[in-house]
């Protein structure tokens, strides 16, 4: 389809005003760029059925900015969402007027914050807010507290669990809102399990409102501060836990899965355990049900020095870190027979997965009150591993 005489001849002084970022309006059908005169718009007159009028448009665009008419191509689009894009071409990408070419942009790790901002003017959208804030380039900018602020606001009208999560992650990294907005939105989270889950990945150590530590700290610290300088990684994490710090992270992971509303956040939140708890399994994921997990947590805290290290000796598949787990675990009973509960609820803590979640949930569509009536059965051990950790023990 041709273009409009009066059409193709604003268009063409638009793009002479050489712009910095093009964005396309199709509901209004106007075409607007960002140049060093400041916004400039341009009113379509379609003489024909606005699809095709508008990839005329965009071929026209496409020819000027890139000497091809084809557009941007959208074959590519996985390529440059995964960042991928050469850096030099992201100027380009800016001035086609496609969404997915501003999406391309933003997924580079090479953008800088002008670029950002131009796209950010093309785009505004809370997906490419979430990939910006994602770059520390972009996060740490003048742009980064404006995505921010965005993405606050957009909040309410999220409706998928994931990406709440990370909206309320991203937001909370450093100088990006006022301690006001910050306390506002712990506030909120809890109603909102997600926002909550959130705050765990962001600020697992910085929690508002920390809670008092552990009665006995005192005697863990006195105990476990020595091996935990010598580096001990065992020793450290139950210190981690036992802080006002870490009983607050506890007495919100215990929230999260006391009515989680759906199962990405209850898959969340045992990714989330695992990476907390995994000083404790260096050698990662096991993929075992909740009995497997029990037996061989229980066994695990069982252990007495003296067959952990027969057990080191006899398991040629051992790696290093698995060894030095073990060794540590062995010094820190060794010093403090009473831990061996702490011990197994740990080890339990830092091995569920989404095998622990299958046999009980098969149905990935299962919700609500439906659901959290099948998740008993592994939430109710999940929970008494966790008042474990936030009870002294004589």
């Amino acid at each position: 389809m041709d273009l409009s005489s009066e059409d193709n001849l604003r268009l063409n002084v638009l793009l002479a005003n050489k712009p910095r970022a093009i964005r396309i309006d199709e509901s209004k059908l106007i075409v607007s760029c960002l140049s060093d005169k400041g916004e400039l718009s341009v009113s379509l007159h379609p003489t024909g059925r606005p699809e095709p009028y508008l990839r005329a448009v965009r071929e026209l665009i496409s020819g000027n900015i890139l000497g091809s008419p084809g557009g941007y191509p959208v074959y590519l689009r996985r390529w440059t969402r995964m960042g991928q894009m050469r850096d030099e071409s992201l100027e380009q990408l800016l001035m086609l007027g496609e969404p997915e070419a501003v999406v391309a942009a933003v997924c580079s790790p090479g953008l800088t914050e002008e670029l950002a901002r131009r796209a950010w003017w093309a785009m505004e959208d809370a997906e490419n807010a979430r990939r910006m804030l994602a770059n520390p380039v972009i996060a740490g900018s003048g742009l980064g507290g404006e995505l921010a602020t965005y993405l606050i606001e957009f909040l309410p009208f999220e409706t998928e669990s994931d990406r709440m999560m990370e909206s309320v992650c991203l937001v909370l990294q450093p100088g990006l809102i006022s301690p006001e907005e910050r306390q506002d939105l712990w506030q909120k989270a809890a109603r909102k399990q997600a926002y909550l889950l959130g705050f765990l990945r962001a600020l697992p150590d910085d929690l508002p409102e920390p809670l008092p530590p552990r009665p006995d700290i005192e005697q863990l610290d006195q105990v476990l501060a020595p091996l935990a300088a010598e580096g001990n990684p065992v020793a450290r994490l139950l210190l981690r836990c036992a802080s006002g710090g870490g009983q607050r992270f506890l007495d919100s992971l215990s929230r999260v899965l006391a009515k989680p509303p759906n199962q990405d956040v209850v898959t969340a939140t045992f990714d989330l355990m695992r990476e907390y708890f995994s000083p404790m399994r260096p050698e990662g994921e096991p993929r075992l049900s909740l009995a497997e997990l029990q037996a061989e947590a229980d066994a695990f805290a069982k252990e007495d020095a003296s067959s952990r290290a027969a057990s080191n000796g006899a398991e040629s598949s051992a790696t290093a870190a698995e060894a030095e787990v073990k060794a540590a675990c062995a010094v820190c009973l060794a010093c403090l027979p009473r831990i061996g509960p702490e011990m197994s609820a740990l080890r339990l803590l830092s091995g569920v997965s989404y095998a622990t979640l299958r046999p009980v949930l098969p149905d990935p569509t299962t919700l609500g009150t439906l659901m959290r009536r099948k998740l008993m059965p592994v939430v109710e051990p999940l929970q008494a591993a966790i008042a474990c950790l936030r009870t002294a023990r004589d």
